[in-house]
């Protein structure tokens, strides 16, 4: 078997190559047991898609493997991990086993990429024929949180794209997309019980032009706008659920709410007037801590949100909330008396756990930015540490889960090279491909007992300076590929050089897919 023809990302836990190939054509045919069912549609749907073909289905898997058959057959799951698989490759069949459908879904993703890059064809072949290297390969994830995070607030992205995003995600075995709503800058969900916030928080009236610290500042004079209705997230999150991947929603409190503002101004400190941010910025007027008004809108949001979405976790930001219209507000300034809080950090702290208890009761998790330890941390919260690892060590120590995001390795609005002036516009920073992937989410000198809280980590896409969905991936990728190894890979099996030589042919998969990936 050649090894150069072989270019599984993220590296698999064991591969071992063989001699001859498998053919799959128009007579192949496919079994699968009913555990398999989303990984059995994924393929058939992925392959009708690229060939024009629809593979005959024949039922459950039978005793005898057929010859030229693809089987998806379901083993006792026992101990092992829900993701696990086999994908065992002859000249005979194909043969994927595992014990959950999520394996099974992982399981055609690496059988995706033994063929050619034309699988991934929006358009049918004109012949259809494909050599599948034989292999065996016996493979399960490093860390249950492998997460991207698109920021859909500062610029909306369309639908379809968010589609594709997906579609991306799969394909690298990331199993988290986590989406960023609601800013200072646009309001991007319906919420029935809200009508204002999709007709005024959803629309800026322009953009600045240039970089947030250029003086004078410019704009662009364009309006932006745009929402998901909420037949649009029932559709988002059935087709990521199609693939077992979390669709994670971030509605921002108590900061980054200048947008709810502008539709709601007696939800502020000041009451306003507000308008819907035009620059990138962290901005003073945020929700009054003070005011039992916000409380049952957040509350309301939060309800209509858990509706929508049916995982275990509700993002509620907590970042970058500014303390001086707190300071100066007599409602604040009486809540604090009342509740006998020390400072405004405690203020942050007390709403935090005021809406902890609210999704708790709910059935929910809250998860924040690690802004959320600052005054004393919820007592079930789960901390996202993106200022560095610092919030994420303390937050273990203390017995909470954790997942990591620190700026350092996971921003991919950052640059990608040193040459700043040849590449568009950012918010400054570097992160090259090499840094991504020589990042270890696992921090030096922790307990096993702490190491147990470890969910994982995902890459973050603040959107600021991506106004477009080429944009996103080009920022996106191949950062995206180097990160989905760091999640995926044991740590001991990874090697730059390595995957460098799989990223190479890798990229004429992304390429058939029109990824417009930096080539830096």
């Amino acid at each position: 078997m050649k090894e150069n023809e072989i270019s599984i990302i993220p590296r698999p836990v064991e591969l071992k190559n063989r001699d001859g190939y498998f053919t799959i054509d128009s007579r192949t045919s496919v079994f699968a047991s009913k555990e398999a069912g989303k990984a059995l549609n994924f393929f058939l749907r992925r392959i009708a898609s690229s060939t024009g073909v629809n593979l005959r289905f024949g039922g459950e898997p039978a005793d005898k493997s057929p010859v030229n058959s693809i089987i998806l057959i379901s083993e006792p799951a026992g101990s092992k991990n829900e993701e696990a698989y086999s994908l065992d490759v002859s000249e005979k069949n194909v043969v994927i086993k595992a014990g959950f459908s999520k394996g099974f879904l992982n399981g055609v993703s690496s059988l995706f990429q033994l063929m050619p890059a034309d699988v991934w064809r929006s358009a049918p072949v004109s012949k259809f024929s494909w050599r599948i290297p034989s292999v065996f390969i016996d493979d399960c994830p490093r860390f249950k949180w492998r997460g991207m995070h698109l920021d859909a607030a500062r610029y909306y992205m369309p639908k379809e794209f968010i589609r594709k995003f997906i579609d991306l995600l799969a394909i690298h075995k990331f199993n988290v997309l986590h989406w960023h709503l609601t800013d200072d800058q646009g309001w991007r969900i319906e919420i029935k019980k809200y009508p204002k916030l999709t007709k005024i928080s959803s629309v800026r009236k322009e953009t600045i032009a240039g970089h947030h610290s250029n003086r004078p500042r410019l704009f662009d004079g364009a309006p932006h706008g745009g929402f998901y209705s909420r037949d649009d997230v029932r559709e988002i999150v059935a087709y990521a659920d199609a693939l077992d991947i979390t669709v994670l929603p971030e509605i921002e409190m108590p900061g980054h709410t200048q947008a709810v503002l502008a539709a709601y101004p007696e939800l502020g400190c000041t009451g306003g007037p507000y308008e819907v941010s035009t620059i990138w910025s962290i901005h003073e007027d945020i929700f009054c801590a003070g005011n039992e008004k916000v409380f049952s809108f957040l509350e309301d949001v939060l309800s209509e949100v858990m509706e929508l979405f049916p995982g275990k976790y509700i993002h509620i930001g907590g970042d970058e909330a500014p303390k001086k219209r707190w300071e100066k507000c007599p409602k604040c300034q009486a809540r604090m008396r009342k509740e006998k809080l020390a400072d405004e950090h405690e203020l942050q702290s007390w709403f935090i756990r005021k809406i902890e208890k609210f999704l708790n009761a709910n059935d929910r998790r809250l998860i924040g930015w690690d802004e959320i330890l600052e005054g004393g941390l919820a007592p079930n919260a789960t901390v996202m540490s993106w200022r560095s690892e610092e919030g994420g060590i303390k937050a273990l120590k203390a017995g909470h889960d954790v997942v990591f995001a620190p700026n350092q390795h996971t921003y991919f609005d950052y640059y990608q090279t040193s040459d700043q002036f040849a590449q568009p516009l950012c918010i400054g920073g570097y992160l090259p491909l090499e840094n991504v992937y020589a990042y270890n989410p696992v921090p030096k000198g922790l307990s096993k007992s702490e190491h147990a809280h470890i969910l994982g980590a995902q890459g973050q896409l603040w959107t600021e300076y991506m106004p477009t969905p080429k944009h996103v991936e080009f920022m996106a990728f191949p950062r995206m590929c180097a990160l989905s190894e760091v999640l995926w890979s044991q740590e001991k099996s990874r090697d730059f050089k390595s995957f460098a030589n799989s990223l190479e042919r890798h990229l004429k998969r992304l390429d058939v897919m029109d990824v417009n990936y930096a080539k830096s």
